[in-house]
């Protein structure tokens, strides 16, 4: 009984997420007729048709951004840990940022972003996010496991800061550094209100910007809605498959401790 409940609910979770499959690959013609299911076929139609809206272009650039500042936030918030760990008494502060909700900080960074000329502008969907509090707190954790005893050793081998950081404590801490990177590269690439505060440019439109400007020009058409979705969610999906024993070692130590 407890197998066929486990079972129950994964297929509710998953029922949304194979019917958009489902949709994205679906005929046309079937879904203007109502009958999804009785003209049963797969088609590329909705796939080609992203090309025509700009979709990979949008892709692309949201790649580009999003991978500067999961770039961006690894680099200071490992700088931002090792400090913490070091005895810098501003963990609280980290902590209460946390707790912050992001929407009561959308309209002081659009004022200061207004007052340094970067709305629409790229910079302004990547700067604001340059530091994170979570993967600082997250790093502070997994450094904070390092035993004392190695870096005392490689003090004694004349070791200074930079070398204890990025020779001795980054290798050690490779699969917490892999999970911040992962869930805040999740965390960026599903901003919605933000993106489309900040930026008017389409341009300079993210993927879930595009997405819902999509929506709007097209908010019958399943296929079509589908397929973007679809793909707007495969960087993600691969991202998890090739770190999944990262994220998940990661998060079973953090329960430990």
């Amino acid at each position: 009984m407890r197998h066929f409940f486990v079972f129950l609910v994964v297929l509710f979770v998953a029922l949304p997420f194979l019917w958009m499959a489902y949709a994205a690959f679906m005929p046309p013609e079937a879904v203007y007729s109502g009958e999804v299911f009785s003209q049963v076929g797969l088609t590329l139609e909705n796939v080609k048709r992203l090309q025509k809206e700009g979709f990979w272009d949008r892709l692309l650039f949201s790649l580009g951004l999003t991978g500067s500042v999961v770039l961006l936030q690894l680099l200071f918030g490992l700088m931002a840990a090792y400090a913490l760990r070091g005895g810098l008494r501003l963990l609280p502060f980290y902590l209460v940022l946390m707790a912050v909700p992001a929407e009561l900080l959308l309209v002081p960074l659009y004022g200061l972003l207004k007052g340094l000329r970067l709305l629409d502008h790229p910079l302004a969907l990547v700067l604001p996010f340059a530091v994170s509090p979570f993967v600082v707190y997250l790093l502070y954790q997994a450094l904070k496991a390092v035993p004392e005893e190695l870096l005392e050793a490689a003090r004694l081998d004349g070791a200074g800061h930079r070398v204890l950081l990025f020779r001795v404590l980054l290798p050690l801490i490779r699969p917490s550094l892999v999970a911040a990177g992962v869930l805040s590269f999740a965390a960026h690439w599903n901003l919605v209100l933000y993106p489309r505060v900040m930026v008017s440019d389409p341009r300079f439109w993210t993927i879930q910007t595009w997405l819902t400007d999509l929506q709007r020009k097209y908010p019958v058409d399943w296929g079509l809605l589908s397929a973007a979705a679809l793909m707007s969610i495969l960087p993600l999906a691969l991202l998890y498959l090739l770190f999944e024993r990262s994220i998940v070692s990661t998060f079973e130590e953090g329960l430990k401790g």
